[in-house]
């Protein structure tokens, strides 16, 4: 027997209840990925209040990378409770605040002095780095990328790339800002990597002729693989040409760490896999175990363009997150996290990677550590997304927790805890490549 355990239909007579009373009192626009509520979370495990027992490879989309509840965080949370819960960092400081800034000024990319505030959420960190950009530069514009997604903020949504469910109809939207077109390789037929690399380089250069001069640019914000967007990967080359074309123009370079951060790609973050260091990062997501708390660090001299009550937040840095979040970095460390991560990787390719030549529908199997993507394709090789959400719903009946991503919802995307057991990865490639079958052989 294995850690799934499925005893009922999902939802389940419990979950049914609650589900009725979910509908009445909360709108519909947060969205869920399966039908049901959390009893118990542990590790990689989720149980539901019918006593469903899942295997996450969702993750909280990204927000679990050490896993559910670990037994190293749940203590030092206990711990801070006892002592306080929140003063507020602009009202009187603790030292977890200073603590967790000074361990990401030493950790993240770049040995140039660095500092570091603290926030609640990704879409806020992202807010405050376009804030602090316009700032130190004095300029205006801001660039992001096609199939990009950075919040649901209103700078954030700007930045963002796909219409619905995350734009449409919620305009207008910030001034100044830009797209890039990015490198999606696996819907590129007639071009090497290479050839679209120096394809797309040389239309950021015409894009200042066209659109807006590079000297009235103050930052682009770049992931460094696509989350949302479907885990596109850029290659090494296009991100340093990005890099570049920033340090040309004296463009700030914003790398948006908050999925890719803190151990999933195999790195501690992203950015490390392209050789470039980043003038401000945003991280958020597996930071802190689940928390709610976000960071934005930077170069020292970019960070306090800010002046004194520019930036902030009344909830930003808690307590319980700072404490959390130095829990989290260790466990990363002493529990060889990224080793993981990258095992996860190799299983995954190994499991997966020989079904492209199985199942014509599937197009691309792809990853970084443990940041892979499974993506569809239909007839005349257009996106097929219904596909996705007929696969989707088979595995959370079998007991696998699933989302989807990418601008035509085609791509299966898998955050699993990095914590997983051997097992449980076993177990849940067994489901995933059974429901892949079961669909593709109709």
């Amino acid at each position: 027997m294995g850690d799934i355990k499925i005893r009922t239909s999902i939802p389940g007579p419990k979950a049914l209840k609650l589900l009725e009373r979910k509908e009445r009192n909360i709108p519909v626009g947060p969205f869920n990925t399966i039908k049901s509520f959390a009893e118990k979370g542990e590790g990689a495990l989720l149980t539901d209040v019918d006593g469903n027992t899942f295997i996450d490879f969702a993750g909280a989309i990204g927000t679990l990378n050490v896993g559910h509840c670990p037994p190293e965080v749940v203590s030092a949370l206990h711990e801070q409770i006892d002592r306080y819960l929140h003063p507020c960092f602009h009202v009187m400081m603790y030292e977890p605040y200073v603590e967790l800034s000074e361990l990401l000024n030493r950790i993240t990319p770049g040995d140039h002095h660095k500092k570091t505030f603290f926030l609640s959420s990704g879409a806020e960190a992202v807010e405050n780095a376009i804030k602090i950009a316009r700032k130190y530069s004095g300029r205006k514009g801001i660039i992001s990328f096609e199939r990009g997604f950075h919040g649901r903020t209103y700078m954030a949504m700007s930045l963002t790339s796909k219409v619905k469910p995350y734009k449409f109809q919620f305009g207008p939207f910030a001034p100044e800002t830009y797209k890039w077109p990015y490198p999606v390789y696996s819907q590129e037929k007639g071009m090497a990597p290479d050839e679209l690399d120096a394809y797309m380089l040389k239309k950021f250069e015409t894009f200042f002729l066209s659109e807006v001069p590079g000297t009235e640019i103050a930052a682009v914000i770049m992931e460094p693989i696509q989350g949302e967007g479907g885990f596109n990967i850029p290659s090494k080359s296009f991100v340093q040409g990005v890099k570049r074309i920033c340090e040309q123009y004296g463009i700030l370079f914003i790398a948006d760490e908050i999925q890719t951060g803190f151990g999933r790609t195999g790195k501690l973050f992203g950015m490390e896999h392209y050789g470039v260091v980043p003038d401000l990062m945003t991280m958020s997501k597996s930071i802190a175990a689940g928390l709610p708390i976000s960071a934005v660090t930077g170069r020292a001299e970019i960070m306090d363009s800010a002046g004194i009550g520019e930036i902030g937040g009344t909830f930003g840095g808690s307590p319980l997150g700072c404490v959390a979040a130095l829990k989290v970095v260790k466990m990363i460390e002493e529990e060889r996290l990224l080793e993981r991560a990258n095992f996860f990787g190799e299983k995954f390719q190994e499991r997966f990677g020989k079904l492209t030549d199985r199942f014509p529908e599937i197009g691309d199997i792809r990853s970084l550590g443990a940041m892979c993507a499974i993506e569809f394709f239909g007839e005349n090789d257009q996106p097929n997304g219904q596909i996705v959400r007929e696969i989707l719903a088979k595995a959370h009946q079998q007991g696998l927790i699933l989302m989807s991503a990418g601008l035509y919802g085609n791509v299966i995307r898998l955050l699993a805890p990095l914590v997983i057991t051997d097992d449980q990865i076993e177990e849940g490639f067994d489901v995933l490549e059974s429901v892949i079958t079961e669909c593709c052989q109709r």
